[in-house]
């Protein structure tokens, strides 16, 4: 069977945490062997942590995510500090910048120094850090390259910047990381893109529960998630990681290559990354 690499995902988002164990085992038995869990804000880092101790498949990430700046409390980097140094297998994430609809309500200046600080820790940690980007590229690259570079690895995930930046991130030590939100992307751009990163960066990723990828087939509904509402009625479909098989075909149609290929050499490349001191990833 295939072997997969979800590098980007929330198994512990409020709207799936009491479903999670189901949803690891199904996409353990449909060969995602390891996902990496990102938090968001101080208030769900423990869970993130809890999940990683009793899951050996997931690789627990820390960070303050540009939408929740707002709430962080004035002890949160020592706080972050701690969470990181008490967890050796942690990464950094999920951190960024973000100049969308949401992000234009949250103050660009707290959120620049935010994501420094978070990248400095961990350039200093010499941990790989999981990055969040909409319609910020520039800024991104501006602080990427004063902090960098990254011998660890930045994970630009669910990346949907332009095909020209793309080496300048490379440069830098940026992996790229495409979920079902790549199909939101005009194909022929998306292809031109994709194309241009080269084969050790490509990372595949769910965003869980977020980031539905898009079915060709319309007999193929992917696997599904149900949010109930107060009254039990379904609410919302929301995002399995099984669903990264979809991701799997769409990247690999972009590059002309099968995906059998693609799934082995991106594999390969999140086992790399998430290969440090400590980390529960072993390489292979």
């Amino acid at each position: 069977m295939i072997k997969l690499f979800d590098a980007h995902c929330h198994l512990q988002d409020p709207r799936i945490i009491n479903k999670a164990p189901n949803l690891i085992k199904t996409a353990l038995e449909n060969g995602i062997h390891h996902f990496a869990v990102n938090g968001v804000s101080e208030k769900d880092w423990h869970l993130v942590k809890e999940m990683s101790n009793n899951h050996p498949s997931i690789i627990p990430s820390f960070g303050i995510h540009p939408w929740f700046i707002t709430d962080k409390t004035s002890n949160w980097l020592n706080t972050l500090r701690e969470f990181m140094e008490a967890t050796p297998s942690a990464a950094i994430g999920e951190i960024g910048l973000d100049k969308g609809s949401r992000g234009k309500t949250i103050d660009f200046t707290n959120q620049l120094e935010t994501f420094s600080l978070q990248l400095q820790l961990a350039k200093e940690l010499k941990r790989p850090a999981s990055v969040h980007c909409v319609r910020a590229f520039g800024d991104l690259l501006d602080i990427m390259k004063s902090i960098g570079p990254f011998p660890e690895g930045l994970i630009l995930h669910s990346y949907l910047g332009s095909a020209e930046m793309v080496p300048e991130f490379a440069k830098l030590g940026a992996y790229f990381s495409f979920s079902g939100f790549l199909m939101d992307m005009k194909e022929s751009k998306a292809k031109k893109m994709v194309k241009t990163v080269p084969f050790d960066r490509i990372l595949l990723e769910t965003d869980a529960p977020d980031a539905f990828p898009k079915m060709s087939n319309d007999s193929d509904s992917g696997f599904l998630v149900e949010e109930q509402g107060n009254d039990g009625e379904v609410k919302e479909m929301l995002n399995h990681p099984a669903n990264i098989h979809f991701v799997l075909a769409y990247v690999a149609g972009l590059l002309d290559m099968s995906k059998e290929e693609l799934a082995d050499l991106s594999y390969k490349n999140a086992v790399r990354i998430f290969s440090y001191e400590g980390s529960k990833v072993q390489q292979s």
